[in-house]
């Protein structure tokens, strides 16, 4: 288990271009190809993954399927994004598609949370860059749409990621990206448009 440290920031479109000249400036390097990613996460019946994660409340978990549609593969993935007291890490199992299909039927079931079924799917474009110890994503042309829905909601913001070791100084990290951070989520995010605003 390795801890790490994940900071966010939200770019609107108009700025996308000015943002970009920042990291280019840096020499950030492309990682890999650009990809589709498509994740469809899982809320018990009080929904307190959606308010553990507005609360901040440690520990807590959002827990998805994640698949890449585009892939010659589309292989899926279990996974559980964990927030401790410690920091924030990753627990990811490769299912095949058989068990996704039982997933979505019957749900998962969860230490912290209990019995949880499909809620919301997220999907996006994901592009990957790194300089040093230092990755970042950029995730843009953001859908939301309720599991077995067909009505999609769109995220007006690009969001940048950035993850890096957790002994790295943030000094130089913010000095690098001078902008605000975010607690952005975007299972959270995708929630409130469809059980808060509407």
């Amino acid at each position: 288990m390795s801890f790490r440290i994940e900071e966010k920031i939200l770019i609107g479109k108009n700025q996308i271009i000015e943002f970009k000249k920042i990291y280019q400036k840096k020499l950030f390097k492309k990682l890999y190809p650009s990809r589709l990613i498509k994740s469809l996460y899982f809320e018990n019946l009080n929904k307190d993954s959606y308010r553990d994660s507005v609360e901040g409340t440690l520990p807590r978990k959002k827990i998805r399927v994640r698949n890449y549609p585009n892939d010659k593969n589309n292989e899926f993935y279990l996974e559980k994004k964990i927030s401790s007291c410690e920091g924030r890490f990753k627990i990811k199992k490769k299912i095949d598609k058989l068990n996704f299909v039982k997933i979505m039927n019957y749900g998962v079931w969860d230490d912290i949370y209990g019995y949880c079924k499909p809620l919301i799917y997220v999907e996006y474009n994901r592009h990957y860059y790194s300089l040093d110890n230092t990755r970042m994503t950029h995730d843009s042309n953001i859908k939301y749409h309720l599991f077995k829905s067909k009505i999609v909601k769109h995220e007006e913001n690009n969001i940048f990621e950035i993850k890096t070791n957790f002994d790295t100084n943030l000094n130089d990290l913010h000095s690098i990206f001078p902008m605000n951070r975010s607690r952005f989520s975007k299972y959270c995010n995708g929630f409130q448009k469809f059980f808060i605003e509407a």
